[in-house]
C-alpha cells in the first residue's frame, strides 16, 4: 500500500497528518511520522523544478539515513536516538560524520525553512520569491556557504507564483490550501521546538 501511496499526487494533507502524529503526550517525536512528513515535503519540493533541487536531494538522502538508524536500532522517538548516541560521549559523536543527531540537526535546519516559507505563503504576500528568499536568510543560509547562498537566491527568482503553490499543495481551493496551511504549520513549528530543545540541551545545535 506505501507504494501506490507514493505514486499518487501530492497532498498537503499528509504532512499535516504526520506532523500531527509526531508529538506524544511526553512531547516526545516520534521518528516514524517524523519521517513521513519529510517524504511528504520532500514530494511538494521537486514539483517546483530546479530551485529546491540543492535541498530536496539532500534531504532525500538524509531522510533514508535516518530510517536505517531508525530500523537498524529500532528508534521509536527522536529523544531515543539522541539518548544513544550520546551514550558513547559527546566527543565521539561529535566525530561522527554520519550520526543520527548530526542527520537530523541538518534537517531540523532545512524545516524551520520550510515552516517559515509556509508561514509566509499563507500570509498572502504574493512574490514568492521574497518569501522564499526571507525564509532562507532566517534560517538555512547561516549554515551555508556564500556560493550556495548565492545560488539559492538565484534560484528562488524562478519560483512559481502563490497560487501555484496553492494549487500544489492539492486541498482544493486556494482557501482551502490556506486554512490547511494554517491547521499544518502550528505542528511542524511544534515538532521543531521540541527538537530545537532537545538539541541545545545536549548542546548539539552546533554539530559539524
Amino acid at each position: 500500500a506505501m507504494a501506490a501511496a507514493a505514486a499518487g499526487p501530492f497532498s498537503l494533507r499528509e504532512v499535516l497528518d504526520a506532523f500531527r502524529r509526531c508529538v506524544t503526550e511526553q512531547r516526545e517525536v516520534l521518528l516514524e511520522p517524523y519521517l513521513s512528513g519529510w517524504r511528504g515535503l520532500i514530494r511538494f519540493l521537486p514539483s517546483q523544478g530546479a530551485v529546491f533541487s540543492f535541498t530536496s536531494k539532500d534531504a532525500v538522502a538524509k531522510v533514508a539515513r535516518l530510517e536505517g538508524h531508525r530500523q537498524q536500532h529500532g528508534f521509536v522517538s527522536l529523544q531515543s536516538l539522541v539518548q544513544h548516541e550520546l551514550a558513547a560521549g559527546p566527543a565521539a559523536l561529535r566525530a561522527r560524520s554520519d550520526s543520527g543527531c548530526r542527520t537530523v540537526l541538518r534537517l531540523h535546519r532545512a524545516l524551520r525553512w520550510l515552516q517559515l516559507f509556509l508561514e509566509g505563503l499563507r500570509s498572502g504576500e504574493p512574490r514568492t520569491s521574497v518569501l522564499c528568499t526571507d525564509a532562507y536568510n532566517a534560517s538555512l543560509a547561516q549554515h551555508h556557504p556564500w556560493v550556495v547562498r548565492k545560488a539559492a537566491t538565484v534560484a528562488f527568482c524562478a519560483l512559481p507564483s502563490r497560487d501555484a503553490f496553492l494549487e500544489i499543495m492539492n486541498v482544493g481551493s486556494a482557501e482551502e490550501a490556506v486554512a490547511m496551511l494554517g491547521e499544518a504549520i502550528p505542528y511542524i513549528g511544534d515538532v521543531y521546538s521540541i527538537t530545537q530543545e532537545l538539541f541545545a540541551q545536549h548542546k548539539l545545535l552546533d554539530l559539524p
